[in-house]
């Protein structure tokens, strides 16, 4: 029973590539998350509330896309930093996904939602010092979302880098609203992302 538990509960199910599941070509970035099976949790601490939580539950069954980008060492304050060129380009670039597929009366994290796993110690880093697009202004009175940005739970040795396999170079996740993997592309595969959108999004005006 406990070997079936993963078939029973679908959790084994592997999707081949199609429209909606990327080819395995950047596999390498990342040993535990592969294309086309479902997202696995790992523990993870939230930087804006050093709350420890299990990255799996912040994927919740809402029919969004999620984003996850596991960042590289370098210092994510920094402008020239890949985390912060990610966010600049999701936040403003023309062609970026979030912007082109997210009606223009709806949250920006409403379709596609960017989540950032850094390899710091979540006492080393200042939310406030990040890319504003990483805790974006929501709703009515547009108050921030602090809930995107998360650091391994180093405290209690659990580093997701290590337990999945993730290249210290860091990735990108592309994981589907039913949880599974669609895509994994290196860092700065900004080009890469786009295409990947725009094999099956509708724009919108």
């Amino acid at each position: 029973m406990v070997k079936a538990d993963a078939y029973v509960s679908g959790t084994l199910t592997d999707y081949a590539a199609s429209q909606l599941i990327a080819d395995s070509s950047h596999q390498h970035l990342v040993a535990d998350f592969e294309t086309g099976k479902r997202f696995h949790s790992s523990p993870v601490v939230r930087l804006a509330d050093a709350r420890p939580i299990h990255l799996g539950h912040v994927l919740e069954a809402d029919g969004r896309w999620r984003i996850i980008a596991f960042s590289n060492t370098e210092d994510p304050s920094n402008p020239t930093s890949a985390i912060w060129k990610l966010a600049d380009f999701l936040a403003n670039a023309a062609q970026s996904p979030i912007r082109k597929y997210t009606p223009p009366e709806s949250d920006i994290d409403a379709v596609i939602e960017l989540l950032v796993v850094l390899q710091q110690h979540y006492c080393h880093v200042n939310m406030q010092e990040l890319h504003a697009f990483l805790a974006p202004s929501k709703g009515v009175y547009e108050l921030r979302d602090y809930n995107k940005v998360f650091c391994p739970d180093l405290d209690k040795g659990d580093d997701i880098f290590d337990q999945r396999g993730i290249d210290r170079q860091g990735c990108l996740l592309v994981v589907r609203p039913d949880q599974h993997v669609a895509n994994i592309l290196p860092l700065g595969g900004s080009d890469e992302l786009t295409t990947f959108f725009d094999g099956f999004m509708i724009p919108q005006e």
